[in-house]
């Protein structure tokens, strides 16, 4: 039986796992903007989830047993899953951040919680207050201002770029995979449910890495290139979601979701130390807004059937 008096110093390991999740992901942007100087879109994807299926495989097999059995359509759900979630998710970050700093690129993708509410209301008709519709609007400011670069008005004379078109295609990607999730998960763990549609989207992305030359170009990645692979593939994913689902198991998804807030500020400040990128006045603005709405939106969650959501962060998966 479990000492009374350890609690509140389990519930405070849990509390900083948590939080170094959300440096972690926060980690990803800055890792990805490394690796993109090097590795295209696909190959860049595929090594990272090729690196993450390494450790979760084995992960799940040991957790969940050897006789793991998937339901035709269970199956379908998962390749869904890949296709969103991993394949297109991950091309969109490679190739977005390419041209984009990783602190425009966490605030712009800060905003999945904003639009997953949002989707949810219109599909799954989950509540929607008036102060989650606040955060959204706030929110979806924040994004304008960082994207446009404080100048809304750029956005009618085509001054959004390739690369911020890119990253808003991560925010629908993710969009998408939290919203299957919902339904990909009945019957499933959210353990065996990301690790398989890990390995779909590897599986996906390997036909178009090797079209793209990955046997060719990465025995000539630099080591830097390898070691933004390798945190994305082992912290940015494995580390950060068995953190974040053992969160959600000790202390609910509420409470564990309330440190995604933190993604976007650790992104900013990993993008300032380690890239020596600038924060201006639009980044700071953009910042407040959409953290600000972030946490509206994640102050009223949906009553939902199970305490086993999607996820709904960013992505670390």
């Amino acid at each position: 039986m479990t000492d009374p008096r350890q609690a509140p110093a389990a519930t405070g390991g849990v509390y900083l796992r948590l939080f170094l999740t959300a440096v972690l992901w926060g980690g990803t942007f800055v890792a990805a903007r490394v690796a993109a100087r090097e590795a295209g879109p696909f190959a860049g994807s595929f090594l990272r989830f090729f690196a993450a299926c390494l450790l979760l495989v084995p992960l799940v097999l040991r957790r969940e047993g050897l006789r793991i059995r998937l339901q035709g359509r269970q199956i379908f759900w998962i390749a869904l899953l890949g296709l969103t979630g991993v394949f297109g998710y991950n091309f969109f970050f490679f190739q977005g951040l390419k041209t984009v700093t990783a602190s425009r690129a966490s605030l712009i993708v800060a905003n999945n919680p904003v639009f997953i509410a949002l989707f949810a209301a219109l599909f799954f008709r989950e509540r929607m207050t008036g102060l989650r519709l606040a955060g959204i609007f706030l929110s979806l400011a924040g994004a304008v201002t960082v994207i446009t670069r404080g100048n809304p008005a750029e956005i009618f004379h085509g001054g959004i770029g390739i690369g911020e078109l890119c990253i808003l295609g991560c925010v629908a990607s993710w969009v998408a995979y939290s919203l299957i999730g919902k339904v990909a998960m009945d019957g499933m763990s959210p353990l065996l449910a990301v690790a398989a549609s890990c390995v779909a989207g590897m599986l996906f992305l390997l036909p178009p890495a090797v079209a793209e030359g990955m046997l060719r170009q990465a025995p000539g990645y630099g080591w830097a290139t390898w070691a933004g692979i390798a945190y994305l593939g082992v912290f940015g994913t494995v580390l950060g979601f068995l953190w974040y689902y053992e969160g959600i198991r000790a202390i609910g998804p509420s409470r564990a979701g309330i440190f995604i807030n933190f993604v976007p500020v650790s992104g900013v400040l990993l993008g300032w130390l380690i890239l020596g990128e600038t924060i201006d006045l639009s980044l700071l603005v953009g910042a407040v807004l959409v953290v600000g709405g972030v946490a509206l939106v994640n102050r009223t969650p949906p009553v939902t059937r199970e305490d086993r959501p999607a996820p709904q962060g960013t992505p670390g998966s």
